[in-house]
């Protein structure tokens, strides 16, 4: 029977025993309030997880300056461990909504974070704070990183498949603009009192002038814990668990028999992989290629861009097609890397930093509406899938497999974001060896090119072209 109404007994407390917004009349009445509310909480959390994932691109730039005496190579270490760290998070907590529901997972995980933002605030004022612990701090700022796996796992269940790439959409690109905020804001509140002292005591550095000055290093990690606080309280109090959703690892663990997953998990590195990737290198490969720019004044510019934008290519895909977007997506991503290199200082240009930035802009814009795109293919290829396999065997059936394509989605969301967050690793990784093994980033470069064509052929031939085998 079809549910027009929440039945008696079906929302107990901040769990809904019924959830069923394909119906439409559900969805309009009482659904789409619901799951609004949802996003709405689910947005800030998420965008606080991205914040103190990024911390140490801020906080390892001046720890020489404030009396630590580390090597480059172990501040390299200290930018990057949060990223491999994230990226494995993602892999677990891809499946924890399921397990202990959404509402429970995002209000532990929000919290989590405050236990690096607080020992990165207490640790930054000590110059004796060993490399040891410092790392560990680094390592558990990946707890942010992983937090993107379960969120959009999570949110996904609660819209219907033609608003899934919006809602998406909407959850991870206001959710990735905690990336260039951080960037953004550490700098300012450094220079600050605002916990006056409550915050520790200043810090005496060097300014580019030789002058002495006072800043309060902390405050880039402290400024985020009362925010934290807040939005753990808000998912535990105002967000919902999902009877349907529930799910062991086993049942999810099928995902990993699924061909598609693995496909999408290459598309979602090409897309979410290079923004993360493209947003940890940008400042190094402008100081590298460009020494006479302030690298901090742009740096912020490219995961903005590409976080603004992220929404519009959930919303363009549900328009469209998400195969369709991801395709020419792909093609305009290749093109803006031989942008790039035509730009670059060895290039045909000799190098010229304005046709420079505004190539990797365009990058960083293709990334965002990637990102979205391909996030709206999931949903639609395992709710497909599935309720093919169960065609012309009735009605129950047939809902089942739709719930069954829903997990299954799930998981393969967070998945595949897992596995594109190693991208934030490889790039950076890549434009370093590249240039110590060639004096230039033009071999990694031309190595993403070549990726991003097996991303062309992989989108064309498994869901754009014509007669393809999963349209979507």
């Amino acid at each position: 029977m079809t549910i027009s109404t929440m039945e008696p007994g079906a929302k107990r407390g901040r769990l809904l025993t019924v959830w069923t917004p394909e119906d439409r009349q559900f969805w309009q009445q009482q659904g789409q309030a619901i799951a609004n509310l949802n996003l709405w909480i689910s947005v800030p959390a998420l965008f606080l997880a991205f914040a103190v994932w990024q911390l140490w691109s801020v906080v390892a730039v001046n720890l020489n300056a404030l009396g630590f005496s580390f090597t480059t190579n172990q501040l390299f270490w200290l930018a990057a461990a949060p990223a491999l760290s994230g990226a494995t998070l993602r892999i677990f907590y891809s499946f924890m909504v399921p397990i202990f529901g959404g509402r429970r997972w995002t209000a532990i995980s929000t919290a989590s974070l405050l236990i690096p933002a607080i020992g990165i605030g207490i640790a930054v004022q000590d110059p004796t704070t060993t490399y040891p612990t410092m790392l560990v701090l680094a390592l558990l700022c990946g707890l942010g990183g992983g937090n993107f796996s379960s969120s959009m796992a999570n949110i996904s269940f609660f819209f219907p498949k033609e608003r899934k790439g919006s809602a998406l959409g909407v959850n991870a690109g206001l959710g990735n603009l905690g990336v260039s905020s951080v960037q953004f804001l550490a700098p300012l509140v450094v220079t600050m009192p605002i916990w006056l002292a409550f915050g520790g005591d200043p810090q005496l550095i060097t300014n580019k002038a030789g002058q002495q000055v006072e800043i309060w290093a902390q405050n880039a990690a402290f400024i985020w814990v009362p925010f934290i606080a807040i939005a753990a309280i808000a998912a535990w109090i105002g967000m919902n668990d999902i009877a349907d959703a529930k799910a062991s690892f086993a049942e999810q663990a099928i995902i990993f028999k699924r061909r598609h997953n693995w496909i999408m998990c290459w598309l979602y590195l090409g897309t979410f992989g290079s923004f993360i990737g493209y947003a940890a290198g940008f400042p190094l490969l402008i100081k590298s290629q460009f020494p006479g720019v302030n690298a901090l004044q742009f740096a912020w510019l490219g995961p903005l861009v590409g976080a603004i934008v992220r929404p519009f290519g959930g919303w363009l895909a549900d328009k469209l097609g998400g195969a369709r977007v991801t395709f020419w997506n792909f093609v305009v991503m290749a093109l803006a890397v031989v942008g790039v290199l035509y730009y670059l200082p060895s290039g045909p240009s000799g190098g010229h930093f304005g046709g420079f930035l505004a190539m990797f802009l365009l990058l960083f814009l293709t990334t965002g509406i990637g990102n979205g795109s391909t996030f709206r293919m999931i949903p639609v290829i395992f709710a497909t899938e599935r309720t093919r396999a169960a065609a012309g065997m009735g009605k129950a059936a047939e809902e089942q497999a739709l719930k069954d394509g829903n997990k299954e989605a799930a998981a393969v969301l967070g998945f595949s974001g897992a596995v594109g967050a190693y991208g934030g690793f490889f790039i950076p990784k890549s434009y370093g060896t590249s240039i110590s093994m060639t004096g230039g980033p033009e071999g990694a470069l031309y190595l993403f090119i070549a990726f991003y064509l097996t991303c062309i052929v992989a989108t064309w031939w498994f869901y754009a072209r014509r007669n393809a085998p999963m349209p979507c």
